[in-house]
């Protein structure tokens, strides 16, 4: 089973989180560029489950689990919020200007593959794997 790191919905938590995965990215002997690829996704991933999922309710917790093979790096979050359909956002346009709206391009940007499913009874799920 994969390290999993529970966190209360604060953003002044985010620099924990991304310890987390930064260490087990490194303890699984994965090099620096891809690491921070990893990190810089999975901070969005937090960052989105407490802004958007939780609305900043600090009752309610965002779980991470990151596990390394010799294939790929996967990382899940999982938060307590109502069902979301990560196909159905928008690809932006980069070069938009506009405030905020840019960690999902951030994560698509990074990683290999992103999926979120809903969990029972309530909240989802989103994966993101970045292979070796």
């Amino acid at each position: 089973m994969p390290p999993m790191l529970s966190l209360p919905s604060d953003l002044h938590l985010l620099p924990v989180a991304r310890a987390f995965v930064e260490s087990v990215c490194m303890a699984g002997g994965v090099g620096r560029e891809l690491t921070d690829a990893v990190v810089l996704a999975a901070d969005e991933a937090v960052n989105n489950a407490i802004r958007h999922a939780h609305a900043n309710d600090i009752a309610l917790t965002v779980q991470l689990s990151c596990g390394v093979t010799a294939d790929c790096i996967e990382v899940h979050v999982h938060d307590e919020g109502e069902p979301f359909d990560i196909a159905a956002m928008p690809v932006l346009d980069p070069s938009e200007l506009r405030v905020g709206g840019r960690g999902l391009f951030l994560m698509r940007t990074m990683m290999d593959e992103i999926h979120c499913r809903k969990r029972t009874p309530r909240g989802n799920t989103v994966l993101l794997v970045k292979r070796r």
